[in-house]
Order: C-alpha cells, then sequence, then structure tokens
C-alpha cells in the first residue's frame, strides 16, 4: 500500500495548501470511510471542470488543481488522490477509453480514481463534476461511475495505477489552455493498453 500514499511531483500532497485542505475536509470525521466520501465531494463539487466552465489555466499537479480550483478529470483525480494520501488513506488511478461524442471514433482516455477502504478494498469513484446527464456517487460497494462504457472501441480498464499515466502529464503540460487541451485528447488505443500497464493480460472491459 505504500505505493498508493506516496508523495509525488504530481500528487503533492505534503503541499502546506494541500495538507491544509486535508485537515479541513477530514476534521468533523473519524473513519476512513467517511473522510474518503467527504474529499471525494468536496473536489468533485468545489473544482470547477475545466471544460463545463471554460477555465484556465490548465492545471496538473494537485497544489494547482486546488489553487486554481479548476481542471480536466486526470487534474481533479491528482487532487482527490492527494488529499486522501495526506489523510493517510490509499488512493490510485483509473482510466477508462471513452467516444468524445459517443458516436464512436476519435477517442479519449477519461481519468478518475480508486480509494482503498478497510471495509471493503478498492473502491473507484469519479470526482469529474456532476452535471445533466452525469451522476457519479459515492455508494459502496455499489460504484456509480460518470461514464459507462457503451461501445466495442471503448473500454474500462480494471488496473489501479500508484502513479497517473505519463501521456497524461505531458499531455497536461504540453498545453497551456483549456480549449487546445480539448482539441488534443490523450487517447490509448485497446492494442497498446498493456504497453501503458493499463491491462496485465491483453483483456479489458468491452462494452456489453
Amino acid at each position: 500500500m505504500k505505493e498508493y500514499l506516496k508523495v509525488s511531483e504530481i500528487i503533492d500532497w505534503q503541499h502546506p495548501e494541500v495538507m491544509e485542505r486535508a485537515k479541513q475536509i477530514a476534521l468533523k470525521f473519524e473513519t476512513p470511510m467517511v473522510i474518503a466520501k467527504a474529499c471525494f465531494e468536496w473536489v468533485r463539487d468545489e473544482i470547477c471542470h475545466s471544460v463545463d466552465y471554460q477555465m484556465n489555466p490548465l492545471t496538473c499537479c494537485a497544489s494547482d488543481v486546488l489553487k486554481y480550483k479548476t481542471g480536466y478529470c486526470f487534474a481533479k483525480s491528482h487532487l482527490l488522490a492527494a488529499l486522501l494520501r495526506a489523510n493517510q488513506i490509499p488512493a490510485g488511478f483509473c482510466y477508462q477509453r471513452l467516444s468524445i461524442d459517443d458516436k464512436g471514433a476519435p477517442y479519449c482516455l477519461h481519468g478518475f480514481n480508486a480509494i482503498y477502504l478497510p471495509e471493503i478494498g478498492w473502491y473507484r469513484v469519479d470526482a469529474r463534476g456532476n452535471k445533466a446527464g452525469i451522476n457519479a456517487q459515492f455508494s459502496p460497494p455499489h460504484e456509480q461511475l460518470a461514464y459507462k462504457v457503451q461501445l466495442p472501441e471503448e473500454a474500462d480498464f480494471q488496473t489501479i495505477l500508484a502513479d497517473p499515466l505519463g501521456i497524461i502529464v505531458e499531455a497536461l503540460h504540453t498545453q497551456v489552455t483549456w480549449d487546445n487541451f480539448l482539441r488534443s485528447l490523450p487517447d490509448v488505443s485497446l492494442e497498446s493498453a498493456k504497453n501503458y500497464g493499463l491491462v496485465t493480460d491483453n483483456e479489458y472491459a468491452p462494452a456489453s
């Protein structure tokens, strides 16, 4: 579990402001379950999704997401992981491959989190931010993510990574504004998913 509690340049949970926010969120609660829920709901509801609100700057590391109160799904997952790890709750990163317009190509990755809860084990949550048609919740053991895979070339990768995908971090560092990033959303083909550690045996969860 140490890998899912570590600090890094992107998950900089030892940053003073991240530590303080994590402490404030957890102040009224005692168990990992309720602290995790409070962290999830705070990031989901208080951090504006870059596209929904058309907000700059384009953020990546957890402390910047907290500072500017905005980020893509990937960036929001970085902050949620940081808040959880600051509260000594193991957190990892999960990804889906989704159609951008729900009709087929082009496709892009979507990022969210997995939290280790003593009562149930790993539990996936999506702090992307709710809006019409999206209703992600924290209701273990039931999983309620923002999106479901629907098309043959979409995938719900089951691997829980200790670090964000390198291609995600690189893409976020390459662009400066939310709209430029929107034009070049990162993607991983199903054939190459194993190379990125998203699958371990060439298997993935296709649409049923």
